[in-house]
């Protein structure tokens, strides 16, 4: 047997100037969250009927709708009531002092009429772009909010494209004898011919130099607005309401200030092309808690813009408490990226549910995007049955390799790398995932210092890291299925793993990969149940792994 090696003094100060970094440079910590101021409203109240609307589902009251938040707002502000009944519109324009309030069995429904929506100038993932106006929006506003306890209906299903493949025979038939077009292999729904042809001659809805809205009409049915869009807005409350069946995002919260997202609904088919459930974009001091999401994409994200126009931006999401959520299908639960070039700081994540999601704790990016993403912590994290990873991060975000070539390469570091540090997740408990923890860095910048403490993970696969440097795992348990190995690390350095436990006969605990890993120490940790302790591949080092105490 060999001799145990042991920590030097100077990978000891490493490991100690990693922490004191991930907690020196933040005026924020669990016990001093951010604050988020919250809008205040006069309890004047105007109720929609009073300029003529009729919740017959027939009559379109866009006019009447926005006619009372108009007079509302003029007269210092309050509540525009929309009492129970299905009152179908077009785009509502919110002002400030205003709170839309919903009553219970109000629906606001927006209507399929297109030719309702005008096209104007928004932001398509991070960038400028021609968009179908919102059903419900808001610009420069101070004082707003969409309250109760009714539901406000996108009509998203005659906006979306949708794959045979993602439906039910049944519902396959339902969709075609709708309308629409089918594409010529038979195997895409359109909504329209126009739709169509833009889609496969892939047009971009992208506002460039030289082009106005107008020169969009072509490809109008194919420019999906989000739901709610409220930009640059102050001190913005939505409560209780479901929010449901979005074109493309749901809500989409950008460049606001004192934001609050508490006690919502917000429903997307699982098949919603874009159908996201939240998207908090360049955003400061928020809160989104007590709220329940069942989508079609990423459920609760964060976004600050895409590569150079999110960095000229340069508004990073900050601030931020997300607690009490529970989402039970999208592609993430709490999701960084990928646009993410203005940076991403300060946010707290706790106690949350995640069911039958593809990723759990999920973060994102690619060369180019740039953007510093740092100081987010998370803990009593529950999930159950992910379909992939638990902790996810990835900075090859939609890149396809032939092999694994492209991944050595080592590019110089300039203002489109991304930059992933200083984070904490504790008392993270998984049943079922493919993976349990993974994360890929970039060769010419790591993923850093990255802190997980008290991990249950019942999963496929344990743990893979990737091109990362100070990440420390303390008092895991990987309850793995596949244990060749438990633990995979590939051309990384300065890692922790403290008190690791594992399942019986477990074939290889850790697998040592590429000659660029080095300093990774081992305690606190029994090896009796592993066949292996430790195996080194593609020119790993045994001196680099040094195991200490037991």
């Amino acid at each position: 047997m060999k001799p145990l090696h042991f920590l030097s003094v100077a990978t000891l100060l490493a490991f100690a100037s990693s922490a004191l970094l991930a907690q020196s440079t933040t005026p924020y910590s669990w016990k001093n969250l951010p604050k988020v101021a919250q809008p205040a409203f006069r309890k004047d109240t105007i109720n929609i009927t009073r300029f003529g609307a009729k919740p017959d589902g027939i009559t379109l009251n866009t006019q009447a709708i926005n006619t009372a938040i108009e007079e509302c707002s003029k007269k210092g502000g309050g509540v525009v009531l929309v009492p129970p009944g299905l009152w179908l519109t077009g785009p509502v324009v919110l002002k400030s002092n205003v709170n839309l309030h919903l009553k219970k069995t109000a629906t606001l429904l927006f209507t399929t009429d297109k030719t309702q929506y005008a096209i104007v100038e928004g932001v398509y993932e991070g960038r400028r772009a021609a968009r179908n106006q919102s059903p419900i929006s808001g610009v420069n506003l101070e004082n707003v909010a969409v309250t109760g306890q009714g539901i406000i209906d996108g009509n998203g299903d005659v906006w979306r494209a949708v794959n045979k493949s993602q439906l039910t025979e049944s519902q396959w038939k339902t969709k075609i004898a709708s309308g629409g077009v089918l594409k010529d292999d038979g195997k895409t729904w359109y909504p329209s011919e126009q739709f169509k042809q833009a889609s496969v001659g892939n047009k971009s809805m992208l506002l460039v130099p030289g082009k106005s809205l107008d020169d969009y009409k072509d490809i109008k049915d194919f420019l999906r607005p989000n739901l709610v869009v409220f930009t640059n807005c102050k001190k913005v409350l939505l409560e209780g309401v479901t929010f449901q069946n979005s074109p493309a995002w749901c809500l989409h919260p950008l460049m606001c200030q004192d934001l609050t997202l508490r006690n919502l609904f917000v429903k997307n088919p699982e098949y919603a092309h874009n159908g996201d459930g939240m998207d908090i974009e360049s955003c400061k001091n928020f809160l989104i808690e007590g709220c329940t999401l069942d989508v079609g994409d990423d459920a609760i994200c964060i976004k600050s813009g895409k590569d150079e126009e999110g960095r000229k931006r340069g508004m990073p999401t900050e601030n931020g408490i997300i607690r009490y959520n529970t989402v039970y299908n999208g592609h993430g639960g709490f999701v960084v990226g990928s646009e993410m070039s203005g940076g991403a700081r300060n946010l707290f994540v706790h106690d949350c549910t995640f069911m039958g999601t593809d990723k759990g704790l999920r973060f994102k990016s690619v060369r180019g995007r740039g953007g510093v993403v740092e100081h987010i912590y998370a803990k009593n994290i529950y999930m159950k049955d992910i379909a992939q990873e638990a902790i996810f991060f990835d900075m090859y975000y939609f890149v396809k390799f032939a092999t694994d070539s492209p991944r050595d390469e080592r590019p110089e570091v300039n203002e489109g790398t991304p930059i992933f540090r200083n984070m904490k997740f504790e008392n993270i408990v998984c049943h079922g995932a493919e993976k349990g923890v993974f994360v890929r860095g970039l060769p010419e910048m790591p993923i850093e210092n990255i802190q997980m403490e008290n991990l249950t993970l019942q999963t496929e696969v344990g743990a893979e890291l990737v091109d990362t440097k100070g990440i420390s795992i303390k008092n895991a348990q990987f309850q793995s299925v596949k244990t060749k190995p438990v633990v995979s690390v590939l051309n990384s350095s300065l890692l922790s793993f403290d008190a690791i436990r594992y399942a019986q006969n477990s074939e290889v605990l850790f697998s040592i990969n590429g000659n660029r890993t080095q300093n990774i120490s081992v305690k606190n940790t029994e090896f009796k149940n592993a066949k292996t302790k430790a195996e080194f591949l593609e020119g790993a080092s045994e001196k680099e792994l040094i195991f200490t105490n037991k």
